[in-house]
């Protein structure tokens, strides 16, 4: 299999990589040449955004033909999928969308599958306007210039694992090998959704290679694990002297501590717990989604922390995830556990 990722380098992108160079694919990376590519490749610049910026694909196509599935990972104004997906659509057999859940309508209730409503005024030929839109606007593009036929819309949710950029789980990881109490934000039976990168991207070539088309939650089922679980496999992993000191919802919010950002991954039951970690994936997993075990995820990405030089690399176009020293001290001032 020959293969085209619009990225590559980073997160979802280089999982993607991984997973085809193990499968021995060959596999052509196009990016802006902002992180090295990983080892095995064949390497192409250019920006996105910029005009004549795809040139390097289109010389790469004219020499060595045609490439069997391409993955693009794009989050932002969605003219640079359709104008990629256009300029390929003669030049690939299949593309693969790493979409979002975002793109459902406010609030996604529990249990929603991929038939639920979507966002409003997104349009495949957009400048960035808004993360969901922006979203929506790329499996626009991909439909218009593939077909539905010969398109793969991956909506994920929470992916996490190793070379997470975003600094979810590293932050926890982090948090919790300092040792000592740590907040944690309960309750410990809370289920959680969410996909190990590496399992998306296992799934995203499988799919691919096997002509599957169309639009797939691509999570866990809810539930995989808990809050308390993945927890406390930081704490095994790290084999860190902390102790978990549990929360309930009331304390959290009175110490005005965010869920999801101030307390990456945790959200309190209610209507956003249902959107971001109830969703049907019945669909995704007819179709093969494999999931491996929490402790794995948890394990293998403090692996990686630990095998960097430095701090782990975050997206500058996020603000980091976490508590402040001062927000962890209130509220364990406040815990009485």
């Amino acid at each position: 299999m020959r293969l085209l990722v619009l990225g590559g380098t980073e997160f979802v992108g280089r999982a993607v990589v991984t997973a085809a160079l193990a499968r021995d694919w060959q596999v052509t990376v196009f990016h802006r040449g902002l992180h090295p590519a990983p080892d095995g490749v064949t390497v192409l610049h250019g920006d996105r955004e910029a005009p004549d910026g795809l040139k390097a694909i289109e010389e790469e196509a004219a020499t060595h033909g045609h490439w069997d599935l391409v993955v693009d990972t794009w989050s932002s104004a969605p003219r640079a999928v359709q104008n990629a997906a256009r300029l390929l659509a003669d030049r690939a057999g299949h593309y693969a969308y790493v979409s979002s859940r975002s793109v459902y309508a406010w609030p996604p209730t529990a249990g929603m599958d991929e038939d639920g409503p979507l966002v409003e005024g997104a349009a495949a030929d957009a400048e960035s306007t808004d993360y969901a839109r922006d979203k929506l606007g790329g499996e626009l593009a991909a439909i218009r210039e593939f077909g539905a036929e010969r398109s793969l819309l991956a909506r994920a949710g929470l992916i996490i694992g190793p070379w997470e950029n975003v600094g979810r789980l590293p932050w926890w990881l982090n948090r919790v090998a300092r040792g000592g109490p740590v907040p944690a934000p309960g309750p410990r039976d809370l289920p959680l959704q969410y996909i190990d990168v590496r399992d998306l991207a296992e799934w995203l070539l499988d799919a691919s290679g096997q002509g599957v088309s169309g639009a797939y939650n691509v999570v866990s089922p809810s539930g995989h694990t808990t809050m308390g679980e993945l927890l406390e496999e930081c704490v095994r992993v790290t084999g860190a002297d902390a102790r978990l000191c549990w929360l309930d919802e009331e304390a959290i919010t009175g110490a005005g501590v965010a869920p999801w950002t101030d307390l990456p991954i945790w959200i309190p039951r209610g209507e956003s717990h249902d959107a971001m970690h109830q969703a049907d994936v019945s669909r995704a997993l007819a179709a093969g989604l494999r999931c491996r075990p929490v402790a794995e995820t948890v394990a293998d990405t403090w692996a990686w922390l630990r095998s960097l030089d430095g701090e782990p690399p975050l997206r500058t176009v996020r603000s980091p995830a976490g508590l402040t020293p001062e927000q962890d001290a209130a509220l364990l001032a406040g815990n009485r556990s």
